[in-house]
């Protein structure tokens, strides 16, 4: 394949790419939006194995295969509630790639001289950094969602002068590696010290935080794919990690804006890591309890009824009973919608991807801000596994670790039933003053077969 040829294949890509993106804005066309990303993906693999510039096309394709068939059986095998892991650790796969990319570029950077060669060598530099921060980063947010690491933040003393010491020295190394034309020692050491400042910025971040740190390492795979680009020459892999990371970047701000938390804020610790306030697990009132039948009763009274789902209908599956229930419901004549926040759930659209799942109409699914108005005059909301994201200490309580967050205002409407396991607080840690309002009904048990029961008596 000539060299022409590749790069009106990769124009060809770069275009699918952007398709991809537009059409996973939206629920609607996100089918089609992963079937432009594929046919990208397809046209930009083949032209780059098949290139001018390509050998060892045998090893390449018996590497791509076996990759393939891992990927292939993961992909069946992960179930919704385990995706945000996934992502997690296929971040931590670019952040190495990154890293072997940027040694390998440096140890076989062909014949470079003056301005050229510094340019390489700050390609190789930041590269290496970036990368090497994405990958122990990611490898930390995976092990906080899988359980393997406490959710909660790591609070090292000083820990905000440690980030910045990591950021001068590594400055410092930079100069260094520029100015001597190639260090291997200083390169090895800023993987290092990377390393380290990966692992520690994410480590110091709480459980809360964790949608907007998944965001945050696609971005950071995003940008050590086009610094591997760079390092490369190959403008296909420039555009694709600009993209992803410019995509990612814009999604964690938006989310942070969804939370009332500025991204400094969010990447220097956790929810309640300054404040000490009575939101653990002390309970703070009377809760009242119900039964199945008697919430399938209520929900026939009502003329308008809203689900306000969480991660707790993920890990028990719900999706598919509660699609069920607004069956029934909208044809007994009850208006039933959905109330998603922006960061329900462990992962940006969690929420969203399991009602698609289980056959939700999309235009009964609305964003926070299109559903809160509506709330005080809705009979009755399902609160299905959520806890954080409808907590009203984050307007109620200025000392709370959440004040401040936009949440559902769940309370304002007639009737609330949350539906738990226990009384145990959220991911974030925070008591939930909901519980314990005049208007709220718990129903305990596991979230899947409290559905099932009250679809029986609807």
């Amino acid at each position: 394949m000539s060299a022409g040829l590749v790069q009106a294949a990769y124009i060809v890509s770069a275009v699918l790419f952007i398709m991809s993106l537009a059409g996973l804005s939206k629920q609607e066309t996100a089918r089609s939006g992963n079937y432009y990303g594929i046919t990208g993906m397809a046209i930009a693999l083949i032209a780059t194995i098949f290139g001018p510039d390509s050998t060892g096309t045998g090893w390449i394709i018996v590497a791509m295969a076996m990759g393939g068939a891992i990927g292939l059986y993961y992909a069946k095998k992960v179930e919704m509630t385990e995706m945000p892991e996934l992502v997690a650790i296929l971040h931590s796969f670019v952040g190495m790639a990154a890293v072997l990319v940027g040694f390998n570029s440096y140890i076989d950077h062909g014949v470079l001289v003056g301005a050229m060669l510094n340019i390489h060598l700050v390609e190789v530099f930041l590269g290496v950094f970036i990368g090497a921060v994405t990958f122990t980063g990611s490898l930390v947010a995976f092990g906080k969602l899988r359980g393997v690491i406490n959710s909660s933040a790591l609070q090292l003393p000083h820990r905000h002068k440690l980030n910045l010491l990591a950021l001068v020295v590594s400055a410092g190394l930079l100069y260094h590696f520029v100015s001597v034309e190639g260090s291997m020692f200083a390169l090895i050491l800023v993987t290092l010290i990377a390393f380290a400042f990966g692992y520690h910025l994410v480590a110091s971040i709480g459980g809360a935080d964790m949608p907007v740190v998944v965001s945050m390492l696609n971005s950071y795979s995003g940008w050590a794919a086009a610094a591997a680009g760079f390092m490369l020459s190959n403008d296909l892999l420039i555009v694709t990690g600009a993209l992803v990371g410019s995509s990612g970047a814009i999604l964690s701000y938006i989310m942070c804006k969804a939370m009332n938390r500025s991204f400094i804020s969010v990447i220097a610790g956790g929810f309640g890591q300054d404040v000490v306030a009575s939101s653990g697990d002390e309970e703070q009132g009377e809760h009242r309890e119900t039964t199945a039948e008697e919430v399938a009763e209520m929900l026939k009274n009502s003329k308008s009824v809203v689900i306000t789902p969480g991660y707790g209908m993920a890990v028990a599956q719900a999706q598919y009973p509660v699609h069920e229930i607004t069956e029934k419901l909208r044809a007994q004549g009850v208006e039933v919608r959905f109330g998603i926040h922006p960061v329900a759930g462990r992962l940006p659209g969690h929420m969203n991807v399991l009602l698609a799942e289980a056959k939700v109409p999309y235009d009964i699914v609305l964003e926070m801000d299109e559903i809160n108005d509506d709330l005080s005059e809705t009979d009755t909301v399902l609160v299905i596994g959520a806890n954080d994201t409808v907590n009203p200490a984050a307007m109620e309580d200025p000392n709370s670790p959440i004040a401040g967050m936009p949440v559902l205002e769940v309370w304002n409407a007639k009737n609330v039933i949350v539906f738990k396991r226990s009384m145990n607080t959220g991911y974030a840690g925070v008591q939930n003053p909901l519980f314990f309002k005049e208007n709220t009904e718990m129903l305990f048990g596991d979230a899947k077969e409290s559905c099932v029961e009250i679809s029986k008596h609807i």
